[in-house]
């Protein structure tokens, strides 16, 4: 079945959203660790030599592997009862079926949705070719569009509802590398609306800004011909 996403802000009985709770995950602590300390930029660009789909198709399948690795480690924490709804910020998002109708389900539940629906995109010869030869359809940009659509849903939900679970881990300098090399590789070619994501920009912007570049090592000095009067010995004679 395909299933179509839909989002909505939270509002709880037709109130305002709740204040907006502190985010653990700006702080300089934890979006200092990285497990690479290159331009992730250098990473996305299109090599000359490669095919702008086979580029695509290459990096949505791997991203797509990461973040459900990503969220496997911390899925006995996502629950029915924990997640009830599947948040990020003040937004939770819904699925709807391919008539329109709107599916109630928990965040393991939408995950799963996601995960499934990826799974059968990228492992689809008609859509994500692997023979040599074999043209990508024309409705390929609009299902990596997609499918990156519903992995940065996963990827904000993991920062608003699991972050203390990853720290817990261990794991946040992985989630914090992955999450940056994402939102660089969408912002190069596109793929996802900026509307889509303007509720993590303030992760994106301290996450994706470049490193700085390293301070330079001052060089040795040269070492002096005599001792200096206070490196000397001295000898007060009695």
């Amino acid at each position: 079945m395909d299933w179509l996403m839909g989002k909505s802000k939270a509002k709880p009985n037709g109130k305002k959203p709740p204040a907006e709770e502190k985010k653990q995950y700006l702080e300089l602590e934890y979006t200092k660790i990285r497990v690479v300390d290159f331009d992730l930029k250098e990473l996305v660009v299109l090599p000359r030599e490669i095919d702008l789909n086979e580029w695509l198709a290459s990096n949505t399948t791997t991203f797509f592997n990461l973040i459900n690795l990503q969220y496997s480690t911390i899925s006995e924490f996502c629950t029915g009862e924990t997640c009830q709804a599947m948040t990020a910020c003040n937004t939770i998002y819904y699925w709807y079926d391919e008539r329109g109708k709107k599916t109630k389900c928990t965040a393991p539940q939408y995950v799963d949705f996601v995960m499934s629906l990826c799974q059968k995109l990228v492992t689809d010869e008609e859509i994500f070719p692997t023979k040599y030869g074999k043209e990508f359809p024309n409705s390929f940009e609009s299902l990596v569009k997609k499918i990156c659509r519903y992995l940065f849903h996963v990827l904000a939900h993991l920062y608003w509802s699991h972050f203390k679970e990853t720290v817990a881990l261990d794991l946040q300098g992985h989630l914090n590398t992955l999450y940056a090399h994402f939102i660089i590789f969408v912002r190069e070619f596109n793929l996802v609306d900026p509307k889509e994501t303007c509720i993590m920009d303030d992760l994106s912007e301290i996450l994706c800004a470049p490193a700085p570049p390293p301070a330079p090592t001052p060089a040795p000095s040269a070492p002096d011909s005599a001792p200096s009067p206070s490196s000397q010995n001295h000898v007060t004679e009695r």
